[in-house]
């Protein structure tokens, strides 16, 4: 059964989509343009903050550096599985899809928008952890603070990206939705080490959609997502942490 917590969440998307579509329209298309610069600039602080956060220690009175062989191991081996796979490809699908059955074909940034807006919204320990614990103990705070923030987030890029970014309530349903049906199975993996390791590996890859916001040259972050996996893997393998 999907948790209210996810529910909240989805709703919580699709709201601030709507305030971005009655209102995008009433910001000048040089003040949204400064927008996605802004807003890019702010994920990337964000993705930054959350991996440094995990990859930084205090030791002997300077900072220490620890995690970054199992970062690259991640990131590479996770990318070279996406890539095979092509996920940027399925997720371009279903974007173009979305695209032709809202009539939206006229709209050149619609899948790009989709895609940017589902991986902001998407990756991260919150979403995991949140549904666990809402299916778990019923206790949804942790995606109440997730619904407030992507409402905001999906407001912005609703009103500089497009109306694409309001479908990623989409994949935010049904991602949240299984990882709460699954919770039984999911929870005893989910140690405390391995969330740390997967905030930080979803951090880097957060940094990268932000980066896709202030440049053209895209870095296709949806093929890097299995990355997320082998960084749970690894840290059940002693030695890497």
């Amino acid at each position: 059964m999907i948790g209210l917590g996810t529910i909240i969440n989805t709703a919580a998307v699709v709201v601030g989509g709507i305030i971005g579509l009655l209102f995008g329209k009433l910001i000048p298309e040089r003040i949204q343009k400064t927008l996605i610069m802004c807003n890019g600039i702010c994920v990337m602080f964000i993705g930054v903050a959350g991996a440094m956060a995990k990859m930084l220690t205090l030791k002997d009175g300077a900072f220490d550096t620890q995690k970054s062989l199992l970062l690259v191991l991640a990131m590479v081996l996770g990318t070279i599985v996406g890539e095979l796979v092509n996920l940027e490809k399925q997720i371009t699908r279903f974007g173009d899809w979305l695209k032709k059955k809202t009539k939206s074909t006229q709209d050149n940034g619609f899948t790009d928008a989709f895609i940017t807006a589902s991986c902001t919204v998407c990756i991260g320990a919150m979403a995991i952890i949140g549904s666990i614990n809402d299916a778990m103990f019923h206790d949804y705070s942790i995606l109440i603070m997730k619904a407030i923030i992507d409402l905001v987030t999906i407001c912005i890029m609703t009103c500089t990206l497009g109306k694409g970014a309001v479908f990623s309530a989409i994949p935010v349903f049904l991602f949240q939705g299984i990882v709460t049906v699954l919770a039984k199975l999911i929870m005893p993996v989910m140690t405390d080490l391995a969330l740390a390791d997967l905030s930080m590996v979803g951090s880097v890859l957060i940094f990268c959609v932000g980066l896709n916001l202030i440049r053209d040259k895209k870095i296709p972050v949806a093929n890097m997502l299995p990355a997320i996996l082998f960084a749970i893997v690894f840290s059940f393998i002693p030695g890497w942490n």
